[in-house]
């Protein structure tokens, strides 16, 4: 390549840049390259070639190989016609000066191509081409804080512009982030050999032609839009593969919707049979306690699992609604679901399921009545045995008749008349419980209640137990010949009422008290002893232990003297004896009140004359 060392360094940068960009269109269509702008292009040749290239139609017939002048000029004129009727204003320059190697008029025609095909495309929003390229690089690198791009000449010396278009629009190649920003030759010699050697883009610059205070501006525009056709045809590949991506999304999400609307459909419609079919082959156990589990469990059923499928319904719908949307709006084939999974079906299956659960309700509250119905029944029937048979037991005992012994055996018969209503009471308490747990409160088959009966049964248990006792000291009391009758009620009336458990025996804490109350009194020794002697190897004293140890101490110890000489000691000496003077010698209170009956106050009015009381007596 020729220099031109006295020409202007304008000129051989732009002679440079422009031969190179006219090599990368003919090199593309494997034509030998042109070696120098001032003498390759003077045959015409090159010229018709180049524009064969860039403007993309042949340009007719031309000398292939001039050899005379005018053949020369003749296929210039070719080339210059043909740039005239592209519309393409040319401004003094003629066929000689090409012929005769112009350097400048040959750098301006150049240029006027390259404005014209190369440039003059890029437009954006009514600037001229110059313009809409400056505009694209500065919208390129507008987020780089180091750019600033404000023209074709001094933005572009320190290789930050070149840099940040690639990392703008291949940021695999280099690291932005990274790089020395003072280093301006490197910047610069990285950024063209990637684009060369990576991009493609022909380095139609070196970097000293960059690295200077002004580059020329023509040469800085011709490489900046290689890259700019580039980047274009990167971005519409880029493009190209973002609405394929755009497509097979949407084809891919439709898929998946469609797919994932066809199973919960099905899965609800599933759900759906099981339920209404678990309803139907549901069997009651006929206790109350089953009836309010399977009422809880459809509450359950109501409260939760019917709003989540409500939920699901309702989100399946939305969901084929989407799935129509989303293909209308890429103009894709509608999607209609399979038979079995339409909304219809849906609907139908839904339906049913509503009156499933209507039915389910009814049968619900239909069996709880009728067990709460058999409950009342059930209970009232055996609480009015329960009471039947206590008023039966209560008749038999003001009934009896007859000699002791006789009616001894028929209290004991009555008595074994009520193990069967102890087992009637116990059921009984079940049934209780049963109504309670079912929330029954009113029954209208029977007026009494489990508690009620159960305090009658004691009641007859009691005075079956209080007959018997009686009965039975009767018959002790019959043998007791030396007793006055007095005497027999007197330890009769102490012997039941130290009976605290009224099992007709005496503890010996009891014993002691009521040997207390009759005015014998003994050691805690000889407490013992006597209670041992008395009950004859039984764990306590009964009525017959007791009646026989009184008449054995009374034989000896109950004449009026000795009664007397009592009265004496519990008063300690008064001539008169006080009610609490009797209740500290323990004599039961039913006995003190007859005695106040029956005894004459003394004349202080301060107690009991008991003096004058033994002296009638004993008259």
């Amino acid at each position: 390549m020729t220099a031109f060392p006295a020409t202007p360094a304008w000129v051989a940068t732009q002679h440079k840049a422009f031969l190179r960009w006219t090599n990368s269109h003919l090199e593309a269509r494997g034509i030998t390259s042109v070696q120098n702008l001032h003498s390759d292009f003077s045959d015409g040749v090159k010229l018709i070639q180049l524009l064969e290239i860039i403007g993309n139609e042949s340009l007719g017939r031309y000398a292939a190989r001039p050899k005379l002048r005018v053949q020369k000029a003749e296929n210039v004129i070719v080339a210059l016609e043909y740039i005239r009727r592209r519309g393409i204003q040319l401004y003094n320059i003629g066929a000689e000066d090409i012929v005769d190697g112009n350097v400048k008029l040959i750098l301006g025609l150049l240029w006027t191509l390259i404005l014209n095909f190369s440039i003059s495309e890029i437009n954006a929003e009514g600037h001229t081409a110059k313009e809409g390229l400056l505009l694209w690089c500065q919208r390129k690198t507008v987020l780089y804080d180091d750019v600033e791009i404000t023209d074709f000449s001094a933005s572009w010396n320190n290789g930050l512009a070149f840099c940040a278009l690639l990392d703008r629009h291949r940021p695999d190649l280099i690291d932005y982030d990274s790089l020395d920003k003072s280093d301006a030759k490197g910047n610069i010699e990285l950024a063209l050999k990637l684009a060369s050697e990576e991009v493609g883009i022909p380095q139609l610059l070196d970097v000293e032609d960059v690295l200077v205070a002004k580059p020329d501006e023509r040469s800085i525009m011709t490489y900046v839009a290689h890259w700019f056709h580039a980047f274009s045809a990167l971005d519409k590949i880029e493009t190209a593969g973002r609405r394929v991506e755009k497509f097979v999304e949407v084809m891919s999400s439709s898929y998946d919707l469609q797919h994932s609307y066809e199973s919960r459909i099905k899965k609800l419609l599933e759900n759906i049979a099981d339920q209404i079919k678990s309803w139907d082959t549901a069997v009651f156990s006929g206790t109350y306690s089953d009836a309010r589990t399977q009422n809880q469990d459809f509450s359950k059923y109501k409260s939760q699992l019917k709003r989540s499928w409500i939920a699901e319904k309702t989100e399946i719908t939305s969901m084929l609604g989407n799935i129509k949307t989303k293909l209308a709006t890429y103009g894709l084939k509608d999607y209609e679901p399979p038979s079995g999974l339409t909304l219809a079906e849906l609907d139908v299956s839904w339906k049913h399921l509503v009156q499933a659960e209507g039915q389910r309700s009814k049968r619900i509250n239909e069996t709880i009545r009728d067990i709460k119905e058999n409950l009342r029944k059930k209970f009232a029937e055996t609480a009015n045995t329960v009471a039947e048979k206590i008023d039966s037991v209560s008749i038999q005992l003001v009934q009896l008749d007859g000699e002791l012994d006789d009616q001894q055996s028929q209290v004991k018969k009555v008595e074994r008349q009520l193990e069967p209503v102890k087992d009637l009471l116990t059921a009984l308490q079940r049934l209780s419980g049963d109504l309670e747990e079912a929330n029954v409160e009113e029954n209208d088959y029977t007026v009494y209640s489990y508690d009620e009966l159960q305090y009658e049964l004691k009641l007859a248990q009691s005075a079956i137990a209080k007959k018997l006792s009686f009965i039975e000291n009767q018959i002790v009391a019959r043998s007791m010949t030396n007793l006055t009758p007095i005497q027999l009620e007197e330890f009769e009336s102490v012997f039941r009422y130290f009976d605290k458990r009224q099992q007709n025996s005496l503890e010996e804490v009891e014993f002691a008290a009521a040997l207390a109350s009759l005015g014998l009194v003994y050691s805690e020794d000889e407490m013992h002893e006597v209670f041992d002697d008395v009950r004859e190897g039984e764990p306590t004293v009964s009525f017959e232990h007791f009646i026989r140890y009184m008449v054995d101490v009374t034989e000896d110890q109950n004449t009026a003297e000795q009664v007397l000489q009592s009265f004496m000691e519990i008063a300690e000496g008064k001539p008169y004896i006080t009610e609490f003077d009797l209740r500290n010698s323990l004599v039961p209170d039913p006995m003190i009140e007859q005695l106040e009956e029956i005894m004459p106050k003394d004349g202080t009015e301060q107690g009991l004359d008991y003096i004058k009381f033994m002296e009638k007596l004993c008259i």
